[in-house]
């Protein structure tokens, strides 16, 4: 699709933000879909949710909320749009949908998955709880609706530890990221039952490069994400989630950071704190990057990709959502 008259004087503000991340090369590509995608939303009552690991031009080109795994299923829930197209991964589809039953949920690529969610299955989440009679089960948000509805209550990196604080037990089962119940338990006095799952990308990270690149680069704030393994966060100066990073930087305003997490977000990040430089650990998540702005398009005309789920399903696996947007952060 060529770059006409009207849609470089629409897009070109959006543009001006994002330049620093987007070559201009590039931007002669994005555009035209830019353009069509904002047009048509509007024209169907559809609204676009993305996640911070979305390249910068859906994260700041067509998204109507941009946030992490939490915000968006509490989004979700408030949006009054027939249309909910997530930009994200298989799971927070889902996860939209247990929130908008009665709504249209849309994936641009249902191949788009995830390491941990594929981690575990609810039979195996059943056969827990029959291994620990009586112990409460808290799911990270990166899980199955099948996983879900055999769930207490979920919970996401930005409020893993204040969920199984809020149970008020001595003793939770916790799935499926390993590497994550690992930091809540450093945390807590609660004995956790972890799982073996890990997320592909932030597994990757190691200390060694950690040392290097503060090395490298003195001053340097290092920030990670709890998904990463135990010596990423012992090396680094903070770990949060992806919000509690974003947040991080905005406040402290380092003169050069690194953010231990998918690469986009860092891209995203720095369009919004333009006086803060960013060393990259550029590890992407295959499964994120799968959604594109043609993809976008194609699903939001023909509203395909629908996520279609049981009756039954929704209604056991949302309780454990709602469990976990009530407590917040």
């Amino acid at each position: 699709m060529a770059i006409s008259a009207e849609v470089k004087k629409v897009t070109d503000p959006i543009y001006q933000k994002i330049s620093s991340a987007v070559p201009e090369i590039e931007w002669a590509t994005h555009a035209p879909y830019i353009y069509k995608i904002n047009k048509l939303k509007k024209e169907k009552n559809a609204v676009i949710l993305a996640h911070n690991y979305q390249t910068p031009e859906i994260y700041h080109g067509i998204s109507d909320f941009s946030a992490d795994s939490l915000a968006l299923a509490v989004e979700a829930e408030k949006t009054k749009a027939e249309i909910i197209v997530m930009c994200g991964v298989h799971f927070m589809a889902e996860t939209v949908k247990l929130m908008n039953p009665n709504k249209k949920v849309l994936l641009p690529d249902m191949r788009a998955g995830c390491s941990l969610s594929s981690s575990i299955t609810g039979e195996d989440v059943k056969n827990l709880k029959k291994q620990y009679p009586g112990v409460p089960v808290v799911s990270y948000v990166n899980t199955s609706a099948d996983v879900k509805a055999e769930t207490d209550v979920c919970c996401t990196s930005a409020n893993a530890i204040k969920i199984v604080n809020s149970l008020d037990v001595k003793k939770v089962i916790f799935l499926p990221d390993d590497y994550l119940a690992k930091y809540v338990a450093s945390q807590t006095d609660v004995e956790i039952i972890s799982w073996k799952g890990t997320c592909e990308v932030h597994e990757k990270f190691n200390d060694e490069e950690i040392n290097e690149i503060r090395k490298n680069n003195p001053g340097i704030k290092i920030i990670a994400h709890p998904e990463c393994p135990p010596d990423v966060i012992n090396a680094s100066d903070f770990t949060g989630s992806t919000s509690g990073m974003i947040k991080y930087v905005k406040d402290k305003q380092p003169e050069k950071v690194m953010m231990v997490t998918e690469c986009s977000m860092s891209d995203n990040v720095q369009i919004d704190n333009p006086n803060v430089k960013f060393i990259r650990p550029c590890n992407l998540c295959p499964h994120m990057k799968r959604i594109t702005l043609p993809k976008i398009l194609d699903c939001l005309e023909n509203e395909s990709n629908e996520i279609i789920m049981d009756d039954i399903t929704i209604e056991k696996a949302r309780k454990s959502v709602e469990r976990m947007t009530k407590i917040g952060r």
